[in-house]
């Protein structure tokens, strides 16, 4: 039995009668600050937009389960939370699976759908590097986020890749603390970079894959599963991004957006 959690959350914009909610839905280690400018930006524009921090992530609780099932169930008690009836996740990477797994599972709550450079089938994509990089980190003597930066790069060569993780490193009084669950994410990684759930049998609603160009994640071998759990999908490259599109591309991620927002049905 799915046991949902409490997820942490922020708002952006006022509710509106007449649309329904943005729900924008964070990536692997990331956290809902990494939606801030799309938020404010959808907000201004007339959306209620709710950036919730996903289990094992950000404020939100830490708890074994991090099947998709068990992030759709979430969700849900978010939206009811919220009196939230109908939403419009906008998922990228590990996001994108949770949002795929929420209209696949409670396809009443969803009113279109729009995933971020991912695909709904397995991965075997390595992040033990990355468990490395935290785990490099001696929490009980670190001074400052630069020493921290210093343990992680010898596991992780990108500064920008190390900045994004950095992020999760918080100070409360004088000790440091990962908001991430780390051991939690590292048990349960099969699960992440895997697909746990079946199609039943699809989501009949409107959907907008969206990939980065030079990203590998969403490939042609991986459009027919796109299409028998999304039939009445539409798949765009954004021109000149990796795997990050909403952070490298975000002028013409959300010109994208924005089109598909518009269309009707």
């Amino acid at each position: 039995m799915i046991q949902p959690v409490a997820l942490a959350h922020r708002d952006y914009g006022a509710p509106c009668p007449d649309r329904p909610a943005l729900l924008l839905l964070h990536a692997l280690f990331g956290a809902g600050l990494n939606w801030h400018s799309h938020a404010r930006h959808f907000a201004a524009a007339g959306w209620h937009v709710v950036v919730p921090d996903l289990r094992n992530h950000g404020d939100s609780p830490h708890v074994p389960d991090m099947r998709y099932a068990a992030h759709a169930a979430d969700l849900v008690a978010l939206l009811d939370r919220l009196g939230i009836a109908r939403c419009i996740p906008v998922g990228h990477s590990m996001g994108g699976k949770a949002a795929m797994a929420l209209a696949l599972r409670q396809p009443a709550r969803v009113d279109r759908l729009a995933v971020v450079d991912i695909a709904p089938v397995p991965y075997g994509h390595d992040f033990s590097a990355v468990l490395a990089a935290f785990r490099a980190v001696d929490l009980a003597r670190l001074r400052s986020r630069r020493e921290a930066d210093a343990a992680m790069a010898a596991h992780i060569a990108e500064p920008a890749v190390r900045q994004f993780l950095l992020l999760n490193l918080v100070r409360e009084g004088d000790r440091w603390r990962w908001r991430l669950g780390l051991d939690e994410i590292a048990a349960a990684m099969p699960h992440i970079t895997g697909w746990d759930l079946d199609c039943p049998p699809h989501y009949s609603g409107s959907a907008l894959f969206l990939r980065g160009e030079h990203s590998d994640y969403v490939q042609e071998r991986h459009r027919p599963a796109i299409a028998r759990c999304f039939p009445r999908h539409t798949l765009r490259t954004i021109p000149g991004a990796g795997h990050w599109v909403p952070a490298e591309q975000p002028a013409a991620f959300r010109a994208a957006l924005a089109e598909f927002l518009a269309e009707s049905g």
